[in-house]
């Protein structure tokens, strides 16, 4: 990787509600969080930073997006941590829509029609329908911890956890590249950016993201993600959006 790349410009870093923040989605002016530990969510003031929402997940809530009205969330569930889709209504709870593919998948985003949902150590996004049946694959090269929809481009965490392959774990190993000049465990991520509409997209790292990230958002200035290893949500805006 680019050791010029310019860092995010944190705007905000507040103390999360509730401990490993996990997932995190934005919608209707409400931050939603989901507890990885805890197995709840909570819908957050943006601008008090109280807590107006909170509900207990039926499975750790690894990710979260907005969809028409609706929330979206992968759930894990039981001892093998399973992945599920989940639809999330206020009025209406919890209710399952349909498995991951493998049973594997993490962090979600949306682009106005589709649902996408991307695979950790297979380094893919997968684009899916509404009965979840899966339309396409877009390799991202690297570790996956969040992606979101901006102006109808993808915007995407990418790098690296950095720590030893579970004997489980599928997919290529992660390029060198990005393991470069840090010690093992010592996580390392970037931002990077892509159109989903070419037939190759070709993916350009923007900046470095300076601590272990997950989860990404966008609320229609800043994007946002959690720093969960120290319980803390972060807001951040591109090197060259700084002076806005």
């Amino acid at each position: 990787m680019s050791s010029k790349l310019p860092t995010i410009k944190e705007r905000r870093r507040l103390s999360s509600p509730g401990a490993t923040p996990q997932a995190l989605a934005w919608h209707a002016g409400v931050l939603w969080m989901g507890s990885r530990d805890l197995c709840r969510i909570y819908a957050i003031d943006p601008e008090t930073w109280t807590v107006l929402e909170e509900k207990e997940a039926p499975g750790i809530p690894w990710a979260a997006v907005a969809r028409n009205g609706e929330l979206r969330f992968t759930i894990g569930e039981g001892v093998d941590d399973a992945r599920y889709i989940y639809r999330y209504m206020p009025s209406a709870g919890f209710s399952k829509l349909f498995a991951c593919p493998d049973f594997t998948g993490s962090y979600l985003s949306y682009d106005s029609q589709h649902l996408y949902l991307s695979q950790w150590y297979q380094q893919r996004i997968l684009k899916f329908d509404a009965n979840g049946n899966i339309l396409r694959q877009i390799d991202i090269g690297a570790e996956i911890c969040g992606h979101t929809f901006v102006d109808g481009l993808l915007y995407v965490l990418r790098g690296t956890e950095n720590v030893s392959r579970p004997p489980y774990a599928q997919g290529p190993p992660t390029a060198a590249r990005f393991r470069s000049g840090a010690k093992q465990g010592n996580e390392q991520w970037w931002i990077a950016r892509l159109n989903p509409r070419e037939e190759r997209p070709e993916i350009v790292d923007i900046a470095k993201v300076a601590f272990a990230s997950r989860s990404l958002t966008f609320d229609g200035e800043n994007f946002w993600s959690n720093h969960r290893a120290a319980n803390e949500i972060v807001s951040f805006r591109l090197p060259t959006e700084s002076k806005k």
